[in-house]
């Protein structure tokens, strides 16, 4: 009997060591975050093991392990939903069935996952892009871009594109019933990298005549410049996103070289020769105060100029959006961007919402001071967040006001 109690003791100590991390007094649901933390350092755990014991890699690991979470088009009594593909590209369709008195509004919406993770057919995006489609009455075209590390950069830039380019075409618009003058990108995280990246592109495709209505940018990834702004410091073991593994998701994104994700790591991975970029993403400048907090900005630790030659994404405004000239910012339809306080990728966010600003778009900047990285994802399912359930209300109530 004692031997059992001590088991039991020992185990119920290593569940606890494993769950509890420290969690910040602003939010609501403490134990909840600690169980999704868990969850997330449980999958990545075992994705790790795996590479480690060569029998897949990392990625690959984790993309098995959420596959759980994916689900068949299911259309129900609000939305008709299939997929198909566009231009090649794999895309799942949200056509609302309730009647419009005219031409419906339309979301193009690219998931997050680090450019190597998610579905369009994963729950938690199902769940958004269905409450998208129905609650707006708008079309909704979710896409399947492909993956790291099998595929690198450019080319889950190229699908998003693609799709996009495709959709924006009269003929195509037409087909679904929608209105040209309101047709939007979003996305959340990597997607909200690709969605900054596709509004910046399509304003130098003259092949393209439909223009944006607006972009909606869910707590983004828009540099990789700058690895240790202050967001990156205080957030770096926060859930979910821990910044080790937001370096590992922008390296992948690039090679599965391990030289570029140690100089990334110490941030020393820009050469000298693109210095006149920094300015771009200049935290002192760029920052509120209340942000700046007692950070002091140093100036900036060059790497070597091979890894830049051998892998030039990361210096490509396509891959960072916050690389784009002023004179390009300009021309951006308006603009919601959503950043979270407890979240390595904030400063990104408050950054492009200040330049944007300063380059006259329109820009509507929430920032949720009681939430983390992926919080909106949480909004159905064994573990519900109540923060969850507001970012995604104030979300839909922007694109229902300003579509």
């Amino acid at each position: 009997m004692g031997a059992k109690l001590l088991c039991l003791f020992l185990a119920s100590a290593l569940v606890a060591y494993y769950v509890y991390i420290p969690i910040p007094e602003d939010f609501e649901e403490p134990w909840k975050v600690m169980l999704i933390a868990a969850a997330f350092r449980a999958a990545t755990n075992l994705a790790e093991v795996a590479d480690q014991l060569g029998l897949m890699h990392h990625v690959e690991a984790l993309m098995l392990i959420t596959t759980v979470e994916y689900i068949a088009p299911t259309s129900d009594e609000n939305v008709t939903v299939m997929d198909t593909q566009f231009n090649n590209v794999g895309v799942r369709l949200y056509l609302p069935r309730k009647p419009s008195d005219g031409l419906r509004r339309a979301v193009v919406y690219f998931h997050g996952g680090g450019w190597c993770l998610g579905q369009a057919g994963t729950k938690p995006y199902d769940r958004l892009t269905r409450w998208t489609s129905n609650r707006l009455n708008a079309v909704v075209v979710s896409v399947n871009y492909r993956l790291a590390p099998k595929y690198r950069f450019p080319v889950q830039f190229e699908d998003v594109y693609s799709v996009t380019k495709f959709f924006l075409q009269s003929s195509v618009l037409s087909q679904y019933g929608v209105d040209p003058d309101r047709v939007c990108v979003a996305g959340d995280s990597a997607g909200g990298n690709l969605a900054a990246a596709v509004a910046q592109q399509l304003l130098e495709d003259p092949e393209v005549e439909t223009k944006l209505k607006a972009q909606a940018l869910l707590y983004p990834a828009l540099q990789s410049l700058d690895l240790n702004l202050p967001s990156y410091q205080e957030n770096e073991n926060k859930p979910v996103l821990s910044k080790s593994y937001m370096v590992r998701l922008w390296s992948e994104y690039f090679t599965s070289d391990s030289s570029l994700r140690e100089a990334m790591a110490s941030n020393r991975h820009v050469p000298v020769e693109s210095s006149h970029l920094f300015p771009f993403v200049n935290w002192s400048n760029l920052l509120p105060e209340e942000l700046k907090k007692d950070h002091v900005y140093t100036s900036p630790t060059y790497g070597n100029s091979e890894l830049a030659q051998k892998y030039p994404g990361f210096l490509d405004p396509r891959a960072a959006p916050l690389l784009a000239s002023d004179a390009r910012l300009r021309r951006l339809p308006l603009t919601y961007i959503l950043t979270c306080e407890h979240d390595v990728l904030r400063d990104d966010g408050v950054m492009y919402a200040r330049r944007l600003q300063a380059a006259g778009v329109p820009v509507t900047h929430d920032h949720a001071k009681d939430a983390f990285h992926g919080t909106m994802l949480f909004v159905l399912g064994p573990i519900e967040l109540a923060v969850g359930h507001r970012l995604v209300n104030r979300y839909i109530k922007w694109l229902n006001e300003n579509l």
